[in-house]
Order: structure tokens, then sequence, then C-alpha cells
């Protein structure tokens, strides 16, 4: 099956350039021609060709100095030069300065049209490969992550700091907040994006079991090992190994650990090969691994070579201000798979979603959405669609306190320390005063002489 392109042919011979051009044309191309240097680049800030066929011998120039301004100002454009007394030596060089390919006279039609196919289909190649990166970004990169929170704000700027480097990461934050989705970022962002990213769940596996999936195996090392098998650090490698659950590593295991992080080799189970890897490591947990450390269930010098760079992944309950974002998202997402039409919630549903704990953080939020799109008779979302467990706490009465919105106002909630249910209220609004004030039932200048009065600021709020 032929590939047609968009062609450009220059050539400082006028009947070579046409008879080449109309050749060309009757294989179905888009094609252009040009007499000189200056003709081609004119042409080619006109219109973007995938192809310029280019006589090395111009009136003007040669087509060497034309391969160099399309190396630098139209790079993704091939460039095949034609010539009538070719060299080994020229040739090197015409593709060592980055032609596609070097021909020489008198052409041979089938040669000609052989080396534009090869380059139109590497072309499509290399766009199918842009499109399926910008897919990948789209889909594991820092749009994916969703939140206007302060929190998440101050987590995307550590992220975008952290990505593309070597830097060993440490996520911390409870089950279901999207310790993996972040993880997956940072692979994205980094400079390793088109290497393996290897996720390992340690507390899936037995700890026999870990040490074979993470450094291989050879045969006969255990009962059961009856071939040679390659662990993930070697999958990994020049990419990216992402260790779930790390409080849950035996001692043994965070002995390699250990080895592997400082020097970046190890050996398979049963094995007296020595590997070397470079893998980049992110690890996540949801303990508190100082408390670990303190209570010697994990190895001090390992916790403190992977904690280099730690990102705490905040709870939803801590950012309720993103569940209308979240939910949003959401639908969108589930209108999608079932084909539904479903507009969101009303507010009455809004509130509930956001007056409940969330002890499952995200991940019961999305279940809890699909869940309403799904079963929801109507295209607007009402409370009744809601799990038994979210429309009972709505329907219980709350205050503002650890991270829950207020019902009612500030004046109904003065049994509780005023200063406190501020910071809340803030916290809960990621600091936007005008709709702190709102929530809260005062106007904006009362809520910051209330500040003032108490030494409420952001920033002695979040160095604390």
């Amino acid at each position: 099956m032929q590939n047609h392109g968009s062609l450009l042919v220059v050539d400082d011979d006028v009947h070579i350039c046409s008879a080449m051009a109309d050749y060309l044309r009757g294989l179905g191309h888009r094609t252009e021609t040009a007499a000189n240097f200056a003709d081609a680049i004119a042409r080619i800030k006109e219109f973007k060709f995938e192809v310029v066929i280019c006589d090395v011998n111009l009136g003007d120039r040669d087509g060497f100095q034309l391969l160099e301004w399309m190396n630098e100002h139209k790079p993704e454009t091939a460039v095949i030069l034609i010539t009538g007394y070719g060299t080994i030596e020229s040739a090197v060089e015409a593709i060592r300065m980055g032609a596609f390919d070097y021909l020489t006279k008198p052409v041979i039609d089938d040669e000609l049209n052989f080396s534009i196919q090869r380059a139109l289909g590497q072309r499509q190649i290399v766009e199918e490969n842009r499109q399926l990166r910008a897919q990948l970004d789209q889909k594991f990169g820092m749009a994916n992550i969703i939140g206007r929170d302060y929190k998440m704000t101050r987590m995307f700027d550590l992220i975008e700091s952290v990505a593309d480097t070597r830097t060993t990461v440490l996520i911390l934050g409870e089950n279901g907040t999207g310790k993996t989705i972040t993880a997956r970022a940072i692979h994205q962002m980094s400079s390793r994006r088109d290497k393996p990213f290897i996720e390992v769940a340690c507390g899936a596996l037995p700890d026999t079991l870990l040490e074979s999936e993470l450094f291989g195996h050879v045969a006969g090392a255990f009962t059961g090992a009856t071939h040679d098998k390659e662990g993930k650090f070697l999958q990994a490698d020049s990419g990216t190994l992402f260790l779930d659950e790390i409080a849950t590593a035996s001692p043994s295991l965070q002995v390699k650990l250990l080895r592997v992080l400082q020097d970046r080799e190890f050996e398979p189970v049963g094995g007296s090969t020595t590997h070397r890897v470079d893998v980049r490591l992110v690890l996540a947990t949801n303990e508190n691994l100082e408390e670990k450390v303190r209570a010697g269930e994990f190895r001090q010098d390992l916790f403190y070579r992977i904690n280099v760079v730690s990102i705490t992944q905040p709870s939803l309950r801590e950012r309720i201000g993103d569940i209308p974002l979240l939910v949003e998202h959401y639908v969108q997402e589930f209108n999608d798979q079932t084909g539904k039409r479903v507009r969101g919630f009303d507010e009455d549903a809004m509130a509930a979603l956001q007056r409940h704990t969330w002890p499952g953080n995200v991940r019961e939020l999305v279940n809890v959405v699909e869940r309403a799109v799904v079963l929801s008779k109507s295209d607007v979302i009402s409370v009744g669609d809601l799990p038994e467990a979210v429309r009972k706490e709505a329907s219980e009465p709350h205050s503002l306190t650890a991270g829950r919105l207020v019902n009612g106002n500030l004046k109904s909630a003065l049994s509780q320390p005023e200063r406190q249910l501020i910071i809340e209220a803030l916290d809960a609004n990621g600091w936007n005063r005008q709709e702190t004030a709102r929530m809260l039932g005062i106007n904006r200048t009362t809520l910051y002489k209330k500040m003032k009065k108490y030494e409420i600021t952001y920033e002695a709020h979040v160095e604390v």
C-alpha cells in the first residue's frame, strides 16, 4: 500500500525538476518544485512538507546548507539528498548531518519511490508515538490528578520539582488517596517516560515470593523454581520501579533494598551473578515509618535512604473543597462508559458528599459516583441515589470539626472555639476568604477582623 504525502523537489535543472515532480504526482503525491535555495526556503515557510527531495548542487547554495536549515527550523521534515557524483564520504556526511537518505544520479524511479515511502512511513510512526505519548500524558500525567486545594497545589509543585531527577521519592498517605496515580505522574513527567514503569504491591506477596518477584531467581533456588526468572528490578532497568506498601517489607528484604539503593546492584535469589541496574525508585506507604523505626520494625538506614523527598497525599476529608471538581470529572467519565447523560449532583446530594468523612478517600468517592450514575433514573443525582452510609451521615447534625463542614452559620456554632472554627472553614475552602465568609454566614470584612484578632495567617498555618 502506497503512502501519499506532501513533497517538495528542489533542483536548479528545470527539466530534471519538472520530470521528477510529474513522476511523483503520478504516484498520488502533492508535489511542488523549487529551483534554488531561496525559493525552497520561501515555499517551506508557506507550507508544511513531509519530505524534501533536494539536489546537492544548487545555483545559489548547496543541498547541505538546505539540510542544515531544515534541521534547525523544520526537524520533523525528512530530507533526501540527490547528487550526480556521490562518494561514500559524502553519503556518510549527509546521513551524519541528519539526511534521511542519499541517492545518486541518474535516480531510478523505484529507488526514489522506495526512499520516499520509507520516509513517510517513519514520519507516520513518529506521529503515532507522539499521539500515544500525548494519550499517556493525559492518562497518567499531572492532569490526571484533580484538585485545587492548597494542599494539592503544594503537592503539584513538589512533583514538578522532583519528577525529572533520579531522586528517590516516598509518597505518604491513606489508602485510596491516589498514591499510585502520583507515582505514575512522576514517571510520566520524567525523562524516563518512554521506559518501563513497573509497580509492585509489597503487601500482596509473602516475603519469600516478594524477594523473588523483585530480584528474580535461578532454577532450583527453592521448591517450584523450575527455571530462571527475571525480577522487577531488571524489568524496570532505565525506568521507574514503584514499590507500594513498603512498610510491609521483611528485615531481609530491607537489607537487599538498602544495597540496591546504595550500589545499584543485586543478585537473584539463589544466584551468584551480580546485576547492575539504573532504576528510579518511588515508594509509598500508608503507615508512619518513623514510628516503625522507633519500634525497631523498619531499618533506620533504609528509612533515611528512601525518605530523600517525601510527598504527602492529603486525604479527601482534608480537601472537601475539591469534591465538586472530582465529582464533575468522574460523572463525565462514567457517562462516557455507560452512555448515560447525567448532568451532575443536586445541591443536597453535593452537600451530603461534602459532609461524609470518606474513610476510603478518592477511591470510595469514585465508587459512589459510579453507583449513582449507573442507578440514577434522572439526569440529576439526588440524595436518594447515594449509598445508605452517605445518606445516614448527611441526616445527622454536624459541626465543623476535623475537616467537616459546619451545618449552619458561625453564630450557631459559638459553643466551639471560634478560632478553630475559622481555621477549619478556611481549610475547607482552600483559604479562599470570600467562600469561607459565605460558608460561615458572615461578611468578608468580619472574617478579616476575626483573623486579625486571632492571629490567623496562611503562612503560620502552613508552617504548623
